[in-house]
């Protein structure tokens, strides 16, 4: 059995350093054998890979993209409060947030950068529940946000 650590190796992928809250939160918490995320944005070395609206600055391509990088920074908080990747047994829940312009519709094709990252990482322990919900506008501008809930 390949082990999340393992397969992020084979994909060339290291977890990112955990984001510092924008606000009067933690990045993730964990209550018995589950964590739970805060909404995680799609930072890369401090800086936010896409910001605007989806359909209106932002393409979908893009936006699909931004949601990856922000479903690897889930990773990384509900890691980090797990005791490492390999403690996390299996992604219960995805909550993807899209910035949309009013007449975008694609907010789960977005999302499905976030959840077919998930399954690389984790396997079949990584196929979820999902909600990809279109807002207005997120933190800071950006294009998604991610949230997850896993289970040790």
């Amino acid at each position: 059995m390949t082990s999340p650590s393992q397969r992020l190796a084979k994909l060339g992928i290291t977890l990112p350093d955990v984001a510092p809250p924008v606000a009067a939160y933690v990045p993730a918490s964990r209550v018995g054998d589950q964590v739970w995320t805060s909404g995680q944005l799609p930072f890369v070395d401090g800086a936010l890979l896409a910001t605007g609206r989806v359909g209106a600055e932002v393409s979908a391509e893009d936006a699909k993209a931004a949601a990856r990088v922000a479903g690897l920074n889930a990773i990384a908080a509900a890691a980090a409060v797990a005791g490492g990747v390999d403690m996390i047994s299996r992604v219960l829940k995805a909550v993807v947030f899209v910035a949309s312009d009013p007449s975008f519709t694609g907010q789960p094709q977005v999302a499905n950068g976030a959840s077919e990252l998930l399954q690389e990482v984790f396997g079949d322990a990584g196929v979820h529940v999902r909600s990809a919900v279109g807002v207005a506008c997120l933190p800071l501008g950006a294009c998604v946000e991610v949230e997850l809930t896993v289970a040790l």
